[in-house]
């Protein structure tokens, strides 16, 4: 039997006034409260929305050792009638429950992370901005707590939302390194969670791709480095001689929401797509014959990256000015027409609060 009940601790003085929201960094700038949650004695304990604030943490606890974290990663946005919406959040807390099962961790109710999350934004609500390109990132996250040294599943956690008002992710288009010695993600592993620890593993190659010149890094599979599975945070997409090619999801690659709905919409044009294996030759191959006519990554943060380079030992391939690139500037604006409510909903995807 879960415990609904949820406790309200209000901020004394919001921060609201003093945040510039026509100059918002990325993720450094946040909202006035938190929800948070405790598992404990083998049930999830009764929930509070308090002052976003620092946590008080034992130097033992479980996740700072043994890596038991996972996260979420969301928008909320405002329609014109200043409603709150947010986009396929049930999607959302049905990955973290993914996530926790690969990683020994207790799944989340869903009714516990929807009333919470609506708590939150009904509290936040005036800290989503509605100027064009920004919005309320919204991040769900779970880690073990037990204050103890030992490799075993914690008995403890805590899950927590917060959110902050961000602007764009990305400042213009990207330029790739295709990376063939270090890999995100080999079979058998956490490559289809979203687990922290992934995280961590890639900030050195990519690193070293910035010393290049380069802004991310496109992963190859671990065994061959011949396929390609995503680009840095971002799920990959290919448009050659009119059909859209992702690489299928075969347990390495994260089951994007941004990736499902972007296949939706692309299908709903009546353009072509292909989820299957991708080969780094294959995309040299169709560049160099002129019919690589699109490259941009998916993913919540920046919604639709587009690529104009791919760097591939010693070859690099420009790609088209992402102005002149119909079908996936005809999708970003869809998607976002309808995280917006600017466009019908035909695939029930928004929850208006």
């Amino acid at each position: 039997m879960i415990d609904f009940t949820l406790k309200r601790t209000l901020i004394q003085n919001s921060r609201l006034s003093s945040v510039d929201f026509s100059n918002l960094p990325f993720g450094k700038i946040f909202s006035d409260h938190m929800f948070t949650v405790n598992y404990a004695n083998g049930a999830w304990q009764p929930a509070e929305i308090r002052p976003f604030g620092n946590l008080s943490l034992s130097p033992a606890t479980a996740s700072l050792h043994y890596g038991q974290a996972i996260f979420e990663g969301m928008k909320a946005e405002k329609d014109p009638d200043g409603n709150v919406l947010l986009f396929r959040p049930q999607d959302n807390i049905r990955r973290l429950n993914r996530s926790a099962k690969r990683l020994c961790m207790p799944e989340l109710p869903e009714e516990l992370f929807m009333e919470g999350l609506k708590e939150l934004l009904a509290l936040d609500k005036d800290w989503i901005p509605t100027q064009e390109g920004y919005s309320l990132y919204i991040r769900p996250f779970m880690f073990s707590t037990d204050p103890a040294v030992g490799v075993r599943p914690s008995e403890t956690y805590e899950f927590i939302i917060f959110t902050c008002p961000v602007g764009p992710y990305y400042s213009g288009d990207v330029n790739v390194y295709m990376e063939t010695h270090y890999s995100r993600a080999c079979q058998g592993g956490v490559g289809e969670a979203k687990a922290a620890g992934n995280y961590a593993a890639s900030l050195y190659p990519a690193k070293l791709a910035k010393e290049k010149g380069y802004d991310q890094i496109l992963w190859t599979d671990a065994k061959e480095h011949r396929f390609i599975q995503e680009i840095g945070t971002m799920n990959v997409f290919f448009i050659i001689d009119g059909t859209a090619i992702t690489p299928e999801l075969d347990g390495n690659i994260l089951k994007g929401i941004t990736r499902d709905s972007i296949i939706k919409l692309l299908r709903d044009e009546g353009i072509k797509v292909e989820e299957r294996p991708v080969s780094v030759h294959e995309i040299i191959d169709a560049h160099d014959n002129g019919l690589l006519q699109d490259c941009f990554g998916a993913g919540t943060a920046a919604t639709i990256t587009f690529i104009a380079s791919l760097g591939y030992e010693g070859h690099l391939m420009q790609l088209p000015e992402a102005s002149t690139r119909r079908i996936s500037q005809r999708i970003k604006q869809r998607f976002i027409n309808i995280k917006k409510g600017l466009e019908p909903d035909k695939f029930d995807w928004i929850v208006k609060l």
